[in-house]
């Protein structure tokens, strides 16, 4: 295989559909997305880890759903690690490419190192935002985190807030290819329920932590057969074979899921991106009275803002900030 090939599917979201079953699916690759959401801030390994594996859920995530412009995933909790957050822009047109941005707020005095990252969050949610643009309501469901990792606490969130049975096979970390220096790569595949499916309505109690849902708590019948054996064939993935890059997506379906007659769709490219802007930065202070903007004030007499996301930093005039403001901003230019 040609490194051509290999780099092909580097940054895409491939999905696919089992044709033996109601089973739809995606196979992810990130290597330069990832290195440049990580690049942002110099995270300790255990704080790394966490976003590797939340970028690369919402790349699956977001692909799978028909977004008309943003998803967002939030992760709290009561650990060292209180926040994770993640955004999705689903591309403005087609064959462009879905743009990924995140990052992490956590407490470097409290964080265990070398300790399992998932238990850095201790107790808390997680959460997904549907934002499908202007004069759309935003749609947002919460479950507790539940589970040994991110991708648990995925899984319950479809089978609890959605009741729609998935399963994510992830992993990551940082590889090296000959001849090239060390960088991150992630790699996963999901599978999901397809929605026209029918599945029972389940108001119970389930067999997950706290009585939350599992996706055995709402199949039943054929579907719960369908289910089982597409998650048998996934359970025999290999870590290199999902991160890649000597062995294609598509070749990895043929291989574990061949007998289920998989069928491929349009590949989607994603990239590192983000929609910070001085404007928004102007939006999000409207909101505060003269008196809150002086506060917010240096001693040098600006008011500074810096994005989380890509570092980007603003530096603002006091006087044209809030629904008090004073002067246009745009009158000395």
């Amino acid at each position: 295989m040609s490194l051509g090939s290999k780099i092909a599917w580097d940054d895409t979201v491939l999905p696919f559909q089992l044709d033996r079953s109601a089973v739809r699916g995606r196979v992810a690759r990130l290597d330069g997305v990832l290195d440049q959401v990580l690049a942002q801030h110099n995270y300790p390994p255990e704080i790394e880890a966490l976003v590797a594996e939340a970028a690369l859920l919402t790349a699956l995530i977001g692909q799978a759903i028909k977004l008309r412009w943003k998803l967002s995933m939030q992760i709290r909790g009561d650990g060292p690690a209180r926040l994770i957050a993640t955004d999705y822009y689903a591309p403005g047109e087609d064959g462009a490419p879905a743009l990924i941005r995140a990052y992490a707020s956590f407490d470097a005095d409290r964080l265990v190192q070398g300790a399992e990252p998932f238990g850095q969050i201790g107790q808390g949610y997680f959460a997904l935002l549907i934002d499908q643009g202007r004069d759309m309501v935003p749609y947002q469901g919460i479950t507790p985190l539940a589970g040994g990792s991110l991708s648990a606490c995925a899984e319950t969130y479809f089978a609890q807030s959605e009741q729609l049975p998935t399963r994510f096979a992830l992993t990551f970390g940082r590889t090296r290819v000959p001849g090239q220096a060390e960088h991150w790569r992630a790699g996963g595949v999901m599978l999901q329920l397809m929605p026209e499916a029918s599945t029972p309505s389940v108001t119970e109690g389930g067999s997950g932590d706290d009585g939350l849902l599992q996706a055995d708590d709402i199949l039943e019948g054929a579907e719960a057969e369908d289910w089982t054996r597409a998650n048998t064939l996934l359970d025999t993935v290999e870590d290199m074979e999902l991160i890649g890059p000597s062995v294609q997506p598509t070749e990895l379906l043929v291989r574990l899921f061949h007998e289920e007659q998989p069928r491929v769709f349009d590949a989607q490219p994603v990239q590192f991106g983000c929609t910070c802007s001085e404007d928004r930065v102007r939006q999000s202070l409207s909101i505060y009275s003269a008196k809150d903007i002086g506060h917010m004030t240096t001693d040098e007499g600006i008011v500074t803002a810096d994005c989380q996301f890509c570092g980007a930093h603003y530096e603002l005039d006091p006087a044209t900030l809030g629904f008090e403001s004073e002067k246009d901003p745009d009158a000395d230019a």
